[in-house]
């Protein structure tokens, strides 16, 4: 019917204009090594350059450009610090002021940061600093706001909420295309520029195809969102409403905590999550694998530059293949719901209640160990000083990556109970955070002690990145417990949805 087509059309346009952006502007900070190609070219922090005594083949002077490198990297951790660490506060943010709130504040932080790189000049490099932590919390805001779109589309949901996290990492390749236009002519100002006009489609997206508040899981009848005209407000049907009767669908974790239906009691409180073993374990295995990757992306330029021997045909080739592979995290990301989700296919009915949640768990445990053998790989490539195995290395940084952040969200709505997942999400961004200013020191004992050699530095953190195989340990032993006590306490396979058992809390 037309009313129905009217509602498929606007979800569809919801979820294709989300993807857009998610993938063109929330997480275009980690294609800093880009960026920064076009900033050296351009003058930034080149006064920190030193004169040495060490000719290059055709007999000139090399500088010594550490200083600067070191400033650029400041910057990036600063900028990547404060993508993890405001997503805490952004996120009471969200659930305390709604969709429209929390997306203006997000749009008005990101078109901030784009006007100061667009005005930034090298005597204003310092600049940089604030626009990257801009940028990064209003693309991270923007994301958090986009992950709810998933609520619409029912039993698909779990797969449009891992897209999104792949078009995130996807957005990276913003910055090798301004590489790409300033090589061609176009200048960084008119370029940034462009950026932050297009938050005028920020802001129509904003009042048309979004929620005020959030979108509900699961949704009411007639659930309508955005502005609409006089008359049309059955029109925008979902896909829950247009069901059958009798079909059921597959279980979902809300993304958004609702409240409790049936007089259902609540079940583990926030504070015995944050105090258990998983999510300390689990925080350590986000942490340790996220510092891997912040330090690999914020050291790329120096370290091409070592391995190219100064040669800036190499290093710009190299540069744009790593930004060119990291517009392959969209399609990478969703293979770890694959995993996730693996135990939910085929004709066996699936289990509710409390063996439901256990057979989520234990699925969660192949998910963890593949995420941290990807990252030890991609640590074992980084470590080797061989340019063209470097090629392998950006391969697989974008798969570990791409799992890393899908996985972290998926456990934490898989081991905990709903209504802690958004504070239980930031928590854990912002503690990752605090570990990964560690970056910094070890980039300056690269560009100091090491003097330019990041070979130690990366065996060391391959035997960091191992600590992380503890984590899928710890909760192969909780599935353990929770089936044993569950054995015990004879639950049946259908316990009532919500209801709190002994082996549902964390340990």
């Amino acid at each position: 019917m037309a009313g129905g087509g009217a509602g498929v059309a606007k979800r569809l346009a919801t979820l294709l204009s989300g993807l857009l952006e998610c993938g063109a502007f929330c997480g275009v900070i980690f294609g800093w090594a880009s960026l920064v190609f076009v900033l050296k070219d351009l003058g930034y922090f080149e006064d920190l350059c030193q004169p040495t005594a060490t000719p290059s083949p055709n007999r000139t002077l090399l500088p010594d450009c550490s200083r600067q490198d070191e400033q650029f990297s400041l910057v990036f951790t600063i900028g990547s610090f404060m993508n993890n660490f405001m997503t805490f506060p952004m996120g009471f943010i969200f659930d305390r002021f709604g969709t429209t709130v929390a997306r203006l504040i997000a749009i008005s932080l990101y078109t901030g940061g784009t006007l100061l790189v667009a005005f930034s000049t090298p005597e204003l490099a310092v600049l940089l600093f604030p626009a990257m932590s801009m940028l990064s919390v209003g693309g991270i805001l923007l994301i958090l706001t986009n992950m709810q779109v998933g609520n619409l589309f029912g039993k698909y949901r779990s797969i449009i909420i891992t897209l999104y996290n792949g078009a995130f990492d996807s957005s990276s390749a913003i910055f090798l295309i301004i590489k790409v236009l300033y090589e061609r002519g176009l200048s960084l100002r008119a370029m940034f520029l462009f950026m932050a006009a297009c938050s005028a489609w920020h802001l129509l997206r904003t009042l048309f195809l979004m929620p005020r508040t959030r979108v509900p899981y699961p949704l009411p009848p007639a659930y309508s969102y955005g502005l609409r005209c006089p008359g049309r407000s059955q029109s925008y049907r979902t896909y829950e409403e247009k069901r059958p009767p009798g079909e059921a669908g597959a279980e979902e974790t809300p993304l958004e905590p609702s409240a409790p239906r049936g007089g259902d009691p609540p079940g583990a409180p926030f504070g015995a999550c944050v105090r258990s073993r998983l999510f300390a374990w689990h925080v350590a295995w986000l942490s340790v694998m996220q510092l891997r990757h912040y330090l690999f992306i914020g050291t790329l330029n120096p370290l091409l530059d070592h391995l190219a021997r100064g040669d800036p045909h190499l290093v710009s080739t190299y540069t744009n293949a790593f930004a060119f592979t990291q517009l392959c995290g969209v399609l990478c990301a969703p293979w770890n719901g694959f995993i996730l989700d693996r135990h939910k296919r085929g004709k066996t009915p699936r289990a509710e209640g409390a063996r439901g949640a256990l057979a989520d768990l234990q699925a969660s445990v192949l998910s963890l160990v593949v995420t941290v053998t990807q990252c030890v790989l991609f640590s074992i490539c980084a470590a080797v000083p061989v340019l063209p195995v470097q090629f392998a290395t950006f391969v697989l940084q974008v798969l570990s990556r791409s799992f890393l952040y899908g996985g972290n969200a998926a456990f934490l709505a898989i081991a905990f109970p709903p209504q802690h997942f958004g504070k239980l999400y930031g928590l854990a961004m912002a503690l990752s955070a605090l570990v990964a200013l560690l970056q910094y020191p070890c980039v300056a004992l690269v560009q100091g002690p090491l003097h330019g050699d990041p070979f130690y530095v990366n065996l060391g953190l391959i035997a960091v990145v191992l600590v992380a195989f503890v984590s899928p340990v710890v909760v192969a032993r909780e599935c353990r417990r929770r089936a044993k006590e569950l054995g015990a306490a004879g639950t049946p396979l259908a316990a009532a949805p919500g209801a709190k058992t002994p082996a549902e809390v964390p340990h």
